[in-house]
């Protein structure tokens, strides 16, 4: 009973349900168009199949497999601890904690737990934002209030992706151990950059998505938190390719 209200709780979220309608609504649309129906019928199983943890699951946990933790018993010293931005909602009313995303708020949180074990390093909180409010000083806020002292806290706040990060932050970790945070799905790209400007990282990768481990009773039931993960691994491959035709225009470019 428990798992027949989870599977019929899960058909009711907005994604699912709005595929099943329109699956139904197509079986009900006049077929004079062969083409066309047959079409619309191909990309609603589709995107019902990209957002389903089962298809989530071989595309993204061959690239999470390559990745571990951060072993903090491998590495007796890290001089920089690098947390890479993500996203925010500046929000006055709010405090710093509240207007960053959870992409944010997961990587501050392994950097703050790094710099607690490493507390002679620095902790470099980057990114940019808008409306006069940056990511890396939300972020630099956060770690203040819990705890970090400020003078051990660089902002980086003028990068806006992921290349402004490395060459902003070049000059300063070139020769230096750094411990590099971001999400899993995001480690090849950054480090390939990071590489790019001189900079040896430690892989500190954080927000596994884990769909293997997916209950059974979910693994076909499409999913708006799964659309977005397979979402943000589509962007990551795309990232990948533009640095490789950039490169292959320019050997200098990023």
């Amino acid at each position: 009973m428990f798992e027949i209200k989870k599977v019929i709780g899960s058909l009711l979220m907005p994604l699912p349900l709005t595929l099943l309608l329109l699956a139904l609504a197509l079986l009900f649309i006049a077929k004079t168009n062969r083409t066309s129906y047959m079409l619309s019928w191909l990309f609603t199983l589709c995107l019902w199949a990209v957002s389903t943890p089962f298809v989530a699951d071989k595309l993204i946990s061959p690239a999470e497999a390559k990745l571990r933790p951060f072993a903090i018993k491998k590495h007796q010293e890290v001089d920089y601890i690098v947390v890479l931005g993500c996203g925010l909602s500046p929000n006055a009313r709010l405090t710093a904690n509240m207007q960053l995303s959870g992409c944010a708020l997961s990587r501050l949180t392994e950097g703050l737990r790094l710099s607690r074990q490493y507390p002679r390093a620095y902790l470099i909180v980057s990114g940019a934002g808008y409306n006069k409010t940056t990511s890396s000083k939300l972020m630099a806020d956060t770690a203040i209030a819990l705890g970090t002292p400020a003078n051990k806290i660089i902002q980086n706040p003028k990068a806006r992706d992921t290349a402004d990060e490395a060459l902003l932050l070049a000059t300063k970790l070139v020769d230096s151990k750094v411990a590099l945070v971001t999400s899993a799905s995001h480690m090849a790209r950054a480090q390939d950059l990071f590489a790019a400007q001189g900079i040896d990282t430690i892989a500190a990768p954080v927000q596994f998505y884990s769909f293997t481990n997916s209950p059974e009773y979910r693994r076909f039931i499409a999913s708006a938190d799964v659309l977005k993960a397979v979402t943000t691994y589509a962007h990551e491959v795309l990232g990948q390719q533009w640095i490789a035709l950039r490169r292959m225009i320019d050997p200098q470019a990023l």
